[in-house]
């Protein structure tokens, strides 16, 4: 049985980039540029319209930036869409806003092509991205926060849950879960639905902000077990 391409919209006001990045995308099997935008209204509206697996989103555009129409995105589709912040700012505040509205990943504008072509394939099958830069600096802001109380966030997950949670938190695709778990991927998968729905979330990278900002895991901790919020 054929498997149908990962379709695609490229989203940024810089018109050769813009170019690049399509003519990258629409010589890749398997990927299928929809169609492209200059701005982030023009983006939302083109979703809209076309409903593309993944958006290629530059953070800074005119008029509605690229984090508040990934925001808008993403919560008018569900989480259907995925997007991916391309941007040459690396800065704290473009990567911590763009993981809060949902982006699935971020990825510098200096990354390889075939490191670009890897990302839109990754969040496409459902899994977070993040380059080693920007998730080196992600951890850094955790370590400078102080957790936030987990009580009435985490308690409503089951033992099995908090288990994928954490294991999302470690950076597991999903077929790495059900391996380290012993479980099948499509119960991984109905597993995370489960645990978005609970926490009100819509992507993989929010569920990782919250396991740590709630302390359910921290920078540099490794082999540990889930642990329940108390009561």
């Amino acid at each position: 049985m054929e498997t149908a391409d990962t379709t695609v919209l490229v989203a940024d006001d810089q018109a050769m980039i813009r170019a690049g990045l399509v003519a990258l995308l629409s010589n890749e099997p398997g990927l299928r540029v929809l169609a492209e935008a200059a701005d982030g209204e023009a983006a939302l509206s083109a979703v809209r319209r076309r409903r593309p697996d993944v958006v290629l989103m530059d953070v800074r555009m005119p008029g509605k930036d690229g984090i508040a129409a990934a925001r808008d995105i993403i919560a008018e589709t569900g989480g259907e869409t995925s997007v991916i912040m391309l941007t040459v700012h690396d800065l704290d505040e473009y990567v911590y806003a763009a993981l809060r509205a949902g982006a699935s990943g971020f990825l510098l504008k200096d990354a390889t092509p075939e490191e670009l072509v890897k990302a839109v394939h990754t969040v496409a099958a459902g899994d977070a991205l993040l380059s080693p830069r920007v998730t080196k600096r992600l951890l850094q802001r955790f370590a400078a926060l102080g957790v936030r109380d987990a009580r009435s966030e985490l308690s409503a997950l089951t033992e099995r849950e908090l288990d994928v949670l954490l294991e999302v938190a470690r950076g597991g695709s999903n077929a790495e879960i059900a391996r380290n778990l012993g479980l099948a991927e499509l119960t991984v998968k109905s597993h995370l639905y489960h645990v978005m729905q609970k926490l009100h979330l819509s992507s993989r990278t929010q569920l990782v902000i919250t396991a740590y900002e709630t302390g359910l895991v921290f920078p540099g901790q490794t082999n540990v077990g889930p642990r329940r919020a108390s009561a």
